[in-house]
């Protein structure tokens, strides 16, 4: 009987309120859309990190002079090089790209529609360098303090006399590019959440707005039951549920825009970068993934603000 009335009293509240109930569920709907879809680019973001850096390769150059003088890694100097590059804990991998090879490739595919630098390109513009694949995306940081002559004590003589590593130029570590890449990624995560923040006090006010409203309706009713002995959560609680039923509702039409805006934005508009494998193909898991999210914080944002309302407004 009182769960009767109870649901009863938050249907009429629906009815007697609907427009405001209305834009509740509205902006409801957005503010945990926006936040949605910042938690879907969280994800895209860590797993397409994952896919870059599994490929992620360093790059170490040889001195110029001693690649004019070997460009095909032959004297004592370059394969001592080499044996330290493989002989070093974390690395998978060791392949010589000789400085005819880098001139090919910048020719046939760096530059290859732009001819004017083509045309600058001689065979001692590069020197020739090792291309080290490491074991996992954690050993690359430590590869790179071991090699980067400038990353040691003394840059004047970053190595012991002898040491195969004093034939190294620079060397190049794509993990900066893979963080600028990525910092687009961050740039977007950031503006979804930002947006959901604002929209969050924007929706905070309704929820008060529409309780302080639904109260102010029902206060004779209110008032009688309170004399015939109901209590304070008895008679509150149509109000605080009100609140709560409009957000759920709000979480899910949040969840079926962000289940569209998959389909029909991120699939078509990354579709070609999904199939070259640069980013992560968000998928129907991901959203299902988020989805509970919504619910609950959607719920929580209007179970605190309608009683928190209550507790203030409301008093008697």
């Amino acid at each position: 009987m009182r769960s009767s009335f109870i649901f009863s009293e938050v249907f009429n509240g629906f009815r007697r309120n609907i427009t405001m109930t209305v834009a509740m569920i509205l902006t409801t709907a957005i503010t945990l859309g926006m936040f949605g879809a910042g938690l879907l680019v969280v994800q895209m973001a860590d797993k397409s990190q994952k896919i870059f850096l599994s490929r992620v390769e360093m790059q170490v150059f040889v001195k110029m002079d001693l690649s004019l003088k070997d460009p095909d890694c032959r004297a004592q100097e370059c394969t001592a090089l080499q044996s330290k590059l493989e002989s070093m804990p974390g690395v998978t991998r060791v392949e010589y790209i000789s400085p005819a090879e880098a001139l090919n490739d910048a020719k046939t595919r760096t530059f290859v529609n732009q001819p004017e630098m083509r045309d600058l390109l001689t065979p001692d513009t590069f020197p020739g360098s090792f291309r080290v694949r490491a074991k996992s995306a954690d050993d690359f940081g430590p590869l790179v303090d071991q090699l980067q002559p400038d990353k040691q004590p003394d840059p004047a003589q970053p190595f012991a006399a002898g040491d195969p590593r004093n034939a190294i130029d620079q060397v190049l570590d794509q993990r900066d590019l893979v963080k600028r890449i990525f910092s687009v990624l961050d740039g977007v995560r950031n503006a979804a959440f930002t947006i959901a923040l604002v929209l969050a006090v924007a929706a905070v006010l309704l929820i008060a707005n529409t309780v302080q409203v639904a109260a102010y309706t029902r206060r004779t009713e209110v008032g009688i039951m309170r004399l015939v002995g109901a209590t304070r959560w008895y008679t509150q609680l149509p109000f605080l549920l009100e609140a709560v039923f409009a957000s759920v509702i709000g979480s899910i039409l949040a969840i079926a825009g962000l289940f569209t805006a998959k389909t029909v934005l991120f699939d078509n508009a990354l579709k070609d970068l999904y199939g070259i494998n640069i980013l992560a193909k968000i998928s129907d898991t991901d959203v299902l993934f988020v989805s509970p999210w919504l619910v609950i914080v959607g719920a929580a944002l209007a179970a605190v603000t309608g009683y928190a309302t209550l507790r203030v407004y409301v008093r008697n």
